[in-house]
C-alpha cells in the first residue's frame, strides 16, 4: 500500500506541475495578447472598420433593393383591379356593334364608370367639390378670371374646368377652376 501512495503522490505531483506550467503559458500568452505594436492595432482596427463599413454597405443596398420592390409591387393591387374594368370595356366594346338601342350602350357605360369610380375610391381616391369654395391655392390652380355674376361669388370658384382629387387626404392632382373676381 505503500507503493501505491508513492504513486499517487507522484502522479498527483507531476498534474501539478503540468497545471502550473500551462497556467505560466497562458499568463505569457495573454503578456503577449496585451503587448500589440501599434502597426498591430492598427491593422486589427482597420480591419474592424473596413468590415464595419461593409456590413453597413451591404445594408444600404438591401434596404434600397427592398424600397425598390415595394414601390414596383405597391401598384399592382390597383392594376389588378383596373383589369375587370378593361373587360368591361372590352365586352362592352363588343355589344355595341350590335346593339340599336342607345339608351342600352348608355346604361352599360354607366355601369363601368360606376365600377371604376368604386375601385378607385376604395383605394383611397376622394374627388374636389371646389365649386362655391372660396380660392385656395394650395388646392386650386386658377386658369382664368372672370367678373363675378354676384357680390357673393367673389374670390369664389365659378366653374370647375378639371376636377382635383385626394389620394388618402392628399392632394394628388389641383383642381384647375374658374375664379370670380
Amino acid at each position: 500500500m505503500s507503493e501505491d501512495k508513492e504513486l499517487n503522490e507522484q502522479s498527483n505531483q507531476e498534474v501539478k506541475d503540468e497545471v502550473t506550467e500551462g497556467q505560466v503559458e497562458d499568463t505569457s500568452s495573454a503578456e503577449e495578447k496585451k503587448e500589440l505594436t501599434c502597426e498591430e492595432k492598427y491593422a486589427d482596427l482597420n480591419d474592424r472598420f473596413i468590415r464595419l463599413y461593409a456590413e453597413f454597405d451591404n445594408f444600404r443596398k438591401r434596404t434600397n433593393k427592398e424600397r425598390i420592390d415595394l414601390i414596383n409591387s405597391a401598384s399592382s393591387g390597383v392594376v389588378k383591379d383596373m383589369i375587370t374594368i378593361l373587360d368591361d370595356f372590352e365586352r362592352a366594346i363588343q355589344n355595341n356593334e350590335n346593339v340599336e338601342d342607345i339608351q342600352a350602350v348608355k346604361e352599360g357605360f354607366q355601369l363601368i364608370y360606376q365600377k371604376y369610380k368604386g375601385i378607385l375610391e376604395s383605394k383611397g381616391l376622394k374627388a374636389m367639390s371646389s365649386k362655391g369654395e372660396p380660392f385656395d391655392s394650395e388646392l386650386h390652380e386658377a386658369i382664368a378670371n372672370i367678373p363675378a355674376p354676384t357680390e357673393e361669388e367673389k374670390g369664389k370658384v365659378v366653374d370647375d374646368v378639371e376636377k382635383g382629387y385626394y389620394l388618402n387626404d392628399k392632394v394628388i392632382r389641383f383642381a384647375k377652376v374658374v375664379v370670380g373676381q
